[in-house]
């Protein structure tokens, strides 16, 4: 809770402050830069030239303009004022260091002059001038805040190491981003904010990022709006602390994506970061080898629409993982949710996992802790290497309130290893079909108080929820598997509804529990016929039903009633 209560309140200190930048487009110039290949003409106040080097020593606007061959723009001020760098069409390259390094500023701000296109390019190699440096280490590097605006396209090739870094703060309010690095792509040490914008990154490190360790408030990733592309050889989006993302359309693809292997030792996440994530908003595509968003501690989605395909968890937090709202859809994973506990209060959410759908277990799952597929692992039920401290605990739980969840698992459907409550909502399973897994595995209380479950899958495994339920459960084991594709229906002796549901997978044992289902009341089972009704995710609702083959009766006489003998 108190990690909870921390992360929201740099969250919502961070959105509160931060506030969009002023335009110096149209503000009264200091002075005009023109680039001449080797050489810099001024015209103007606030700029020493040296050759091919023009060093900015006080506040003001300036607007630069050409190509330099071999030069560098240097901000070094002590003025307390806004330094700004109006790029109106420029080609910056360098053969020894960074082209665009700010030493010493109270702010810059990089403006992207309307309709132009710039183009910054550090070397490959830095020559620093004293042994023992090691910055500037970005084609555009600061050591203050630095903001970008302007509605101009900026193309930065990081050749060296990163792209575009700050020691700071980094602000993106506005423009168009293009950025290519051998390193991280854009990296804001204190904190990184995407107020708008379009930005491109092909990183072979990390692709957005902010590191500072030793600052608890700071280390933060926030998005508010904006079109984001990322391709990384690293982890897409990396915070040290939080990240907060209130909407824009992302695209994510971190270490080839969900069918590459990683090295045991790498990370290559869409979304991470240690103390909190948290999603209200926006269209999140995103191709992982590793997971696609992973929390060291929390995260809690409100919102948004995901597109996830992973190698290993879909969403992954080692503490807490809270589900109030949002489309998610995770079309591939090693484990679609995971977390110690998992509470799901509404949102719409679709899980296709080569191991379990949702897990809840405990401890940690950090950069090479894991090996799912991205990490050359195999499907299938086990411990992974890396997991020795997940085990079954009552301090692990599975809260269902609310929202909808289908998932079609080869592994269990439901693994949790504490309890469950459930008390709204709807969970729907396929699978699995090897008898070492169920649709439904719980180490310690299963109460079932509202909503509606069913489950269906192999019978090896095969639960229930406890007697202490104040809901009607039913459980159904069939004497021999039975086919995929074929629709089972239970309704009351007076041909009332209760299920008519097509597993997407061979299964053996069905598990329904629904308010539907009434002690006293006796109920028929039929196998295969055809209904009129809406199907989604294999269940049908309304329509009418053409009967198949009736397969038993029963009367519901207890919490749970079962039928058949689970397989031994």
């Amino acid at each position: 809770m108190k990690k909870h209560l921390i992360a929201g309140i740099i969250v919502l200190t961070l959105l509160v402050t931060t506030v969009g930048v002023s335009f110096a487009q149209d503000n009264p110039v200091t002075a005009e830069l023109t680039l001449n290949g080797d050489s810099i003409s001024i015209n103007g106040n606030g700029v020493m030239v040296d050759g091919s080097r023009a060093t900015i020593t006080s506040a003001g606007t300036y607007r630069i303009s050409g190509n330099l061959t071999d030069g560098q723009i240097v901000v070094d001020t002590e003025d307390e004022e806004v330094v700004t760098l109006i790029l109106n069409g420029v080609d910056i390259q360098t053969s020894t260091t960074a082209p665009i390094n700010i030493v010493n500023a109270e702010e810059t701000v990089i403006t992207l002059a309307d309709n132009t296109e710039n183009y910054v390019s550090d070397a490959a190699t830095y020559v620093y001038e004293n042994a023992g440096e090691d910055e500037p280490n970005a084609a555009i590097f600061s050591k203050d805040m630095l903001t970008f605006n302007g509605n101009g396209t900026l193309t930065v090739n990081g050749n060296y190491n990163d792209g575009i870094a700050s020691k700071d703060t980094l602000t993106i309010a506005s423009g168009v981003l293009i950025v290519n690095a051998v390193d991280d792509g854009i990296r804001g040490k204190d904190s990184l904010t995407v107020q708008s914008g379009t930005i491109t990154v092909n990183a072979g490190g990390d692709g957005l990022k902010s590191d500072n360790d030793e600052d608890t408030t700071k280390g933060v990733i926030i998005v508010e709006s904006g079109v984001i592309n990322i391709i990384s050889g690293g982890d897409a989006v990396q915070a040290e602390t939080v990240v907060a993302i209130a909407g824009g359309e992302i695209t994510l693809v971190a270490g080839g994506g969900s069918n590459s292997v990683i090295g045991e030792d790498d990370s290559a996440k869409g979304i991470k970061a240690s103390v909190n994530i948290t999603i209200n908003g926006g269209i999140l595509n995103i191709d992982s080898a590793d997971d696609a968003v992973n929390s060291n501690a929390s995260v809690v989605v409100n919102g948004g629409v995901f597109v996830i395909s992973t190698g290993d968890d879909g969403l992954h937090a080692d503490a807490n993982l809270d589900i109030n709202g949002g489309e998610i859809n995770i079309a591939k994973s090693y484990e679609g949710i995971e977390s110690a506990i998992i509470m799901v209060n509404g949102g719409n959410i679709h899980i296709v996992s080569s191991d379990d759908g949702l897990n809840v277990a405990g401890g940690t799952d950090n950069t090479g802790a894991n090996a799912g597929p991205g990490r050359g692992g195999q499907p299938g039920r086990g411990q992974r290497p890396g997991q020795e401290n997940f085990a079954a605990t009552g301090n692990y739980f599975l809260y269902m309130n609310g929202g909808y969840i289908a998932i079609t698992a080869a592994g269990d459907g439901v693994d949790v290893n504490g309890s469950i409550v459930m008390t709204g909502g709807t969970i729907l399973v396929h699978g699995p079909t090897e008898n070492m897994n169920g649709p439904l595995d719980y180490d310690g209380s299963f109460t079932m108080a509202g909503g509606f479950f069913v489950a269906a899958g192999s019978a090896g495994m095969v639960q229930a929820p406890d007697q202490s339920s104040t809901q009607n459960s039913v459980l159904i084991i069939f004497d021999s598997p039975v086919a995929v594709g074929t629709l089972i229906r239970v309704q009351s002796s007076d041909g009332t509804e209760i299920l008519t549901f097509v597993p997407s997978k061979q299964y053996q044992s069905i598990l329904i529990s629904t308010p539907a289902l009434v002690i006293g009341a006796t109920y028929e089972v039929y196998l295969d016929g055809s209904s009129s009704g809406t199907i989604m995710d294999g269940l049908y609702q309304g329509g009418t039903y053409s009967a198949g083959s009736q397969y038993t009766s029963f009367t519901i006489s207890n919490i749970v009633t079962q039928l058949g003998n689970r397989m031994r």
